[in-house]
């Protein structure tokens, strides 16, 4: 019966359905055949979401769609050009430093390639950047948002696990910033390459006026930071912070967003909140079966059986969840696999925190390699070009990408010194 579950879930995927779809449809044909009541579906569906930190999920999602609506995307571009502008490929670079920073607005890689792409891919076109070239440096600065805080698979590793999504979200910080920075490196030297204009380095006092501008949308990620590491409020409480906060700057300050516009904002929330709770739910009645049937104890006994060196298992970890991610969604594959391996990294000595961030960073990067990369395909039907094209010009990036994972992968204080230092362990 166990085979024909992973039967039923893997023709569903390569059939296309949503993958939310081919969790549940699997587990609705292996309670069936196994004579299981039907009554379990809801309850353990409801067990799943009946989760406090998953009110996170809809207040950072809110909180995103109203600071996007009230003009913050074309701020931040314009701050960012104006700070690193004048470097070799300076829209290039403005593209990436520009999602570092919506990175801590939306916690969503999609969100991020969807906004900031709509954007910078027309400009860098413009400006003579190659289309695939343009497409990919957007697709894969977008990976950057689930790890900067705030960070939506890591509030659902939080729920997973029970540990501190705050740590989770602190524990993030250091590897982002190396992942910027790498690809900033990789993109100055392609477009040394290939001759990518750069602009006229942005005189002290037009920056600081770039920088007001972009001040209040700064300042939604030094408040949500601060407020969680001062004890302030909890990442939920945190969320609806945000979306106060997003409210008020949008309407009285950027003037980009009115009240007429707050309830369609909603509904947007509350349809991309409905699909991820679903999803959440399906995925949780999933798991359950899988537990029942003890295949994470197989998993980890097979892991295991194989080697106990630690530095071996993150490797084989690794492995596993870059393939994984090739072709299943991201908080799909949270749910599914995270508390599995978890336990493995646990029995040989990885710190939680640290394995958390291991995991997160590998699914992120699936979300830019084929099939199933969610941001190439976003970013191509911006660019209007084929996902082959962009899956080779996304190369240097995916391997900058692989390169900051195993270096956070082998140096564990790279993602918990920081929560350690700030939450006083």
């Amino acid at each position: 019966m166990v085979a024909a579950l992973f039967i039923v879930f893997l023709v569903l995927l390569f059939l296309g359905l949503p993958i939310a779809f081919c969790l549940g449809i699997s587990s609705l044909a292996y309670l069936w055949m196994a004579g299981i009541p039907l009554m379990v579906i809801p309850q353990k569906m409801y067990s799943g979401i009946d989760v406090f930190v998953l009110l996170c999920i809809p207040g950072f999602i809110l909180a995103g769609n109203l600071m996007n609506r009230g003009g913050i995307s074309d701020r931040i571009i314009r701050f960012c050009n104006a700070l690193v502008g004048h470097i070799q490929g300076g829209l290039a670079q403005a593209n990436i430093v520009a999602s570092m920073i919506f990175a801590g607005i939306s916690g969503t890689a999609v969100a991020d390639v969807a906004s900031l792409g709509a954007i910078l891919i027309p400009a860098m076109q413009k400006e003579g950047y190659d289309v695939d070239f343009s497409c990919a440096v957007t697709a894969a600065s977008s990976t950057i948002g689930p790890i900067i805080p705030p960070s939506m698979p890591m509030i659902i590793a939080g729920t997973l696990t029970g540990l501190s999504v705050g740590r989770l979200f602190i524990a993030g910080a250091i590897p982002g910033v190396l992942l910027g920075i790498g690809m900033m490196i990789v993109t100055y030297f392609i477009a040394k390459k290939r001759n990518y204009p750069k602009g006229e380095k942005v005189p002290r006092r037009l920056l600081f006026r770039e920088f007001s501008g972009a001040f209040w949308a700064l300042m939604l990620t030094i408040l949500i930071l601060y407020g969680i590491v001062g004890g302030f409020f909890s990442p939920t409480e945190a969320a609806m912070v945000a979306c106060l906060y997003a409210v008020v700057v949008g309407i009285f300050v950027y003037k980009g967003l009115s009240f007429r516009d707050l309830p369609m904002l909603l509904l947007e929330a509350s349809i991309t909140t409905a699909s991820i709770i679903v999803l959440v739910g399906l995925a949780n009645l999933f798991a359950w079966i899988l537990t029942s049937e003890q295949i994470p104890q197989m998993v980890a006994d097979f892991l295991l059986g194989i080697t106990k060196n630690k530095f071996l298992i993150i490797l084989m970890i690794n492995l596993l969840l870059l393939f994984v991610g090739t072709f299943m969604e991201t908080i799909a594959a949270l749910l599914t696999l995270f508390p599995t391996l978890l336990a493995v990294a646990l029995q040989v000595g990885i710190d939680p925190i640290h394995f958390s961030m291991i995991a997160v960073l590998n699914l992120m990067i699936g979300l830019t390699t084929p099939p199933v990369g969610v941001c190439l395909f976003v970013a191509s039907s911006i660019g209007k070009i084929s996902i082959s094209r962009i899956s080779r010009a996304n190369m240097p990036f995916l391997a900058v990408s692989i390169f900051v994972l195993f270096l956070v992968s082998y140096i564990p204080a790279l993602s918990t010194w920081l929560p350690n230092l700030l939450f006083s362990r």
